[in-house]
């Protein structure tokens, strides 16, 4: 008899004892903050813009990127004590450390990294699918030319703040319907071009990200982050995600056509 292997996923919890410095290219003000592991992180706010809807998206695009084999700086869980803030000058950094008391979310940093730059680094075919894949799965509006979103880190491509995916969750309309919908805003993904391979990725990805493994990752959520009026326990909001990421692995073929039609406009 043959056993499914789940990748379980596990996320260390730090706390945070040193604001380094403000990450101001960020619309959220994430910031590189020192842990009492003794590593920098890119800390991640809960209040900041749009608020923990953003660090949902960022663990779960994170660790499903992690599950399929590309790279993603660890994730962890990020605690902000009360009187963390109190010493810091700045009025709008202080008010958003405020806002930010309790569990956070912070991503390793890749120290010396560099920007990717596709006019610079040419990606194979297969990893550009499978980018491009991954994106159209956690409908990431935010892996542009303008904004890859993506490092070179000792001379490998790393994968950085999915916080803009799975925008379907600001408001919860219709998300059963969006879950089939095609991803129109790859048109404009910085690898596209370049991403011939879909059908192979496709393949390949949806044989690893089984309903099982999809709900160890959203199992990860912590429960006070999942609250609002939409449902009313946690527990509830873990299984619409799990939901409508099972329903978009089962469609995929939906936003793979919208992929390879918007690729073929380009080359």
């Amino acid at each position: 008899m043959l056993y499914m292997i789940i990748n379980q996923p596990q996320l260390r919890t730090v706390n945070v004892i040193r604001y380094v410095t403000p990450l101001r290219e960020g619309g959220s003000l994430p910031a590189i903050a020192e842990a009492d592991d003794e590593f920098l992180y890119v800390l991640k706010f809960r209040g900041a813009g749009q608020g923990v809807k953003a660090l949902i998206a960022e663990l779960i695009g994170g660790e499903i990127a992690r599950v399929v084999g590309l790279k993603v700086p660890e994730i962890v869980f990020a605690n902000l004590d009360p009187a963390f803030g109190r010493t810091e000058p700045d009025e709008e950094i202080q008010d958003l450390l405020k806002a930010s008391v309790g569990l956070n979310l912070a991503l390793h940093y890749l120290s010396g990294a560099i920007t990717f730059d596709a006019t610079v680094t040419t990606l194979d075919p297969k990893l550009s699918s499978q980018i491009v894949w991954l994106d159209c799965l956690l409908t990431n509006v935010d892996r542009t030319a303008r904004n890859t979103n993506m490092l070179v880190w000792h001379k490998e491509l790393w994968l950085i703040d999915h916080g803009a995916a799975l925008y379907f969750h600001h408001s919860w309309d219709n998300w059963e319907e969006q879950a089939k919908r095609p991803f129109v805003q790859v048109k404009d993904h910085v690898l596209l071009s370049k991403a011939s391979e879909l059908d192979l990725v496709d393949e390949e990805f949806r044989s690893l990200l089984t309903a099982e493994q999809i709900q160890s990752i959203i199992a990860l959520i912590p429960d006070e982050w999942l609250t609002g009026e939409t449902f009313e326990t946690p527990e509830q909001y873990r299984q619409a995600y799990v939901q409508f990421l099972v329903s978009r692995i089962a469609h995929s073929a939906i936003f793979l056509t919208e992929a390879k039609h918007a690729r073929e406009t380009l080359i």
